[in-house]
């Protein structure tokens, strides 16, 4: 009985998981595949470790593996599909001190990558 209580809550709390990131991913309304490609244009890799990007490989930024599960963005926002677009379109307006720089990047372009980025697991 114990097991089986045990493998219905794991199951559970993965539904709820997916869950999460799919409303998170019909919050943003991006495209994650072109987010993918939007990624590789603004040479985030340069950067950052972007699981599913070539070349994406740097750890200058932290690695975006497992960007969905946190609870932050750049350790001063809330990780919320809003907050994620207003940090890649402009991380200076929000944090003066990070080293991540204004790329120019469109509220099309951020959209994208924001819905890239939810998918990352």
């Amino acid at each position: 009985m114990r097991i089986s209580g045990l493998i219905a809550l794991v199951v559970a709390l993965g539904a709820c998981s997916r869950s999460g990131v799919r409303q998170a991913e019909s919050a943003i309304g991006g495209d994650p595949v072109r987010g993918a490609a939007v990624i590789v244009h603004y040479g985030c890799g340069a950067c950052h470790t972007i699981r599913g990007i070539s070349g994406a490989d740097a750890l200058v930024g932290p690695p975006l593996t497992g960007f969905a599960s946190r609870s932050y963005v750049a350790g001063v926002l809330p990780n919320t599909p809003q907050n994620v677009i207003r940090w890649i379109q402009d991380p200076k307006a929000v944090d003066d001190k990070t080293a991540m720089p204004k790329l120019g990047v469109s509220a099309k372009d951020a959209t994208d990558i924001a819905a890239y980025l939810y998918r990352i697991r």
